[in-house]
């Protein structure tokens, strides 16, 4: 039996029932790129981190999605990075809303896929795998990638190749479990690595 239209119904249901990050008053994009200077050796100063391809884009992300890593990596509860926990620590909630706020309102800059890993990648964004069971990309973070605000669902549109598969990688491991009902980690592990890179690839094209 498919599943993927029992995912795609959780994604829509979960519109209109995810809270906390998404719930914050709205921050300040004016106080939050003056706070994003630490950001900026990592993250670059648009949010759009040219040094790594490691490091996220930031650049356009939906400021709930933000937040709600930021407090996740604030409280080690869910996802955890040696890097990242440190600067979250310090954070209040008015700094995680002015920052997300910033990064939100810039222009995520695309990237390129790799042209021999484009036909299965779109194959795994748009339909997924009927084999395994994987649902589509595109049923919760939309055809060009822009994800869902009020779901949490994050914008993937142009992020690095290397930091999705690392992410897709965390959630198969179990390192990384703050995803809602545990979406994402059902779904990376229905992924072979090869669908993983190869779906990164297209996603940093994506827009």
């Amino acid at each position: 039996m498919r599943k993927t239209p029992l995912i795609i119904v959780a994604c829509l249901l979960a519109t209109s029932s995810a809270g906390g990050a998404a719930d914050l008053a709205a921050g300040d994009p004016a106080a939050g790129q003056t706070k994003s200077a630490v950001c900026a050796a990592c993250h670059g100063t648009d949010g759009n981190s040219p040094a790594n391809p490691l490091w996220p884009k930031l650049a356009g992300q939906h400021p709930g999605y933000i937040v709600k890593q930021l407090q996740a990596l604030k409280a080690g509860t869910g996802r955890t990075d040696p890097t990242m926990a440190p600067m979250a620590a310090p954070l209040s909630d008015q700094d995680m809303a002015d920052l997300a706020a910033y990064f939100a309102s810039q222009s995520t800059k695309i990237g390129a896929a790799s042209p021999a890993q484009v036909t299965l990648g779109e194959k795994i964004y748009r339909a997924g795998d009927k084999d395994s069971g994987l649902p589509a990309c595109m049923g919760c973070h939309g055809p060009a990638g822009m994800g869902n605000d009020p779901a949490n669902f994050p914008r993937l549109s142009g992020q690095h190749a290397d930091y999705t598969v690392k992410q897709l990688m965390a959630f198969r491991s179990g390192e990384r479990k703050n995803d809602l009902n545990g979406m994402m980690r059902d779904v990376a592990n229905k992924m072979t690595n090869d669908q993983m890179k190869a779906v990164a690839q297209v996603i940093a094209g994506l827009h």
